[in-house]
């Protein structure tokens, strides 16, 4: 019985260490830099998003992926992954490129009929980074702008 709680305690200090020195990372900023249409047709476009991240932290930010949805003026636009491998330096930022499919009928569609001739259009991304640091596999995000739409009209 004395071994067992001595094994217990041995654990539950073991856990407790971890949690000490395991990295504390502050989120990811994300910033929407542009959208272009690449290819498309009446049922399929295709656009790259252009996005703009920035690490506040005193590390660099190894990403494996990034999970994520798009909405533009409210509406869903696009989600997808995008598994590119990258770093972002210690309190630096790195650009980057989503490749994103939509079609017309669900969202394209009702995005251009809201617009009435406005070029900047608010956006809201979220999602997930995909990391490995210690412990830390999964940082959640969510950011919110405005960008410049007028590729589309």
């Amino acid at each position: 019985m004395r071994q067992l709680f001595r094994f217990a305690a041995l654990m539950a200090f073991l856990a407790l260490s971890a949690c000490v020195f395991a990295p504390k990372l502050e989120k990811p900023r994300l910033n929407l830099v542009s959208v272009q249409m690449t290819s498309g047709d009446m049922f399929n476009q295709q656009f790259v998003v252009r996005m703009n991240v920035q690490n506040p932290n005193d590390r660099d930010l190894p990403v494996n992926g990034i999970d994520y949805k798009i909405f533009l003026e409210g509406d869903s636009f696009a989600e997808g992954m995008s598994n590119v491998p990258f770093v972002i330096p210690a309190m630096g930022e790195k650009e980057f490129d989503l490749p994103v499919r939509t079609n017309f009928v669900s969202s394209l569609g009702r995005l251009l009929s809201r617009l009435n001739g406005k070029r900047q259009v608010r956006y809201q991304i979220e999602g997930t980074v995909m990391t490995k640091i210690g412990m830390i596999h999964k940082v959640p995000f969510t950011e919110s702008g405005t960008v410049d739409l007028g590729v589309l009209q």
